[in-house]
């Protein structure tokens, strides 16, 4: 049985990793929920480290549209990460009707539900698991990485997730997965802020809100309040969940 915390042994199973991963680990301390999420919080609204921080939200972004443009039955093609944060995911299939609604929908609300998921799954005690999913979740990303940023992006915040997991006691996963669901949970709002201003000084038929207009027939600022809407509803929905 590996010792949580300490290097991985040669004689450590499948089951034993396997069992670990399953197991249900203590809540932090109040107080460590509440640090980090102070500390997510920040990271969000101060510049260097959301410049930063922010790669994390363009992976869960376009990790959302490939998600659902699988589940809605088009053919994935690609995801390309870029080192200003931006992205694209391609994909094929029939350029109208509610798959290809509900694939562009939703990037921009992506982060802010994951986080609400991964609240839930915190609240369970499944916090290894949590981060575990998030390694796979990763790992299915790169094999559909099309550019080096992207794989480079994928594989750092892959291994120290994985780091994490692997060689640190409960306690300091506990901790790092707080801080992790926080931020993705908080930077849902920020992004689409950023989408309006963008909008406003420099427009661009591209733009997530700008292809739902065409898509729908509703204009582009519409798509940005929903945006809007949905993130700040998931994001005190999974504050309340945790403090009240």
């Amino acid at each position: 049985m590996r010792e949580v915390g300490r290097p991985v042994v040669v004689g450590t199973s499948l089951g034993d990793v396997w069992q670990d991963v399953l197991s249900v680990q203590p809540d932090p301390e109040q107080w460590i929920i509440v640090t980090t999420a102070v500390v997510a919080l920040a990271t969000v609204l101060l510049g260097p480290p959301w410049r930063v921080a922010r790669n994390v939200v363009t992976i869960a972004h376009e990790g959302g549209h490939a998600l659902v443009a699988l589940l809605s039955g088009r053919q994935l093609t690609g995801i390309r990460l870029h080192s200003d944060t931006s992205g694209v995911t391609v994909s094929r299939g029939r350029p109208t009707g509610i798959g290809m609604i509900f694939t562009v929908f939703a990037g921009y609300v992506a982060s802010s539900v994951v986080g609400l998921l991964g609240i839930l799954m915190l609240m369970s005690g499944h916090i290894t698991a949590l981060l575990w999913l998030s390694i796979v979740f990763l790992a299915a990303m790169l094999v559909m990485i099309r550019n080096f940023y992207g794989v480079l992006s994928i594989v750092v915040t892959g291994a120290v997730v994985f780091g994490v997991s692997w060689f640190t006691p409960h306690e300091v996963q506990g901790a790092f997965a707080y801080l992790f669901i926080w931020f993705l949970l908080f930077a849902g709002v920020r992004p689409v802020i950023e989408l309006q201003s963008q909008r406003s000084r420099n427009p661009s038929p591209h733009s997530d809100a700008d292809q739902l207009a065409r898509l729908t027939g509703l204009p582009g600022t519409f798509w940005v309040m929903v945006f809007l809407l949905v993130n700040l509803a998931v994001t005190a929905l999974g504050v309340w969940l945790l403090f009240f």
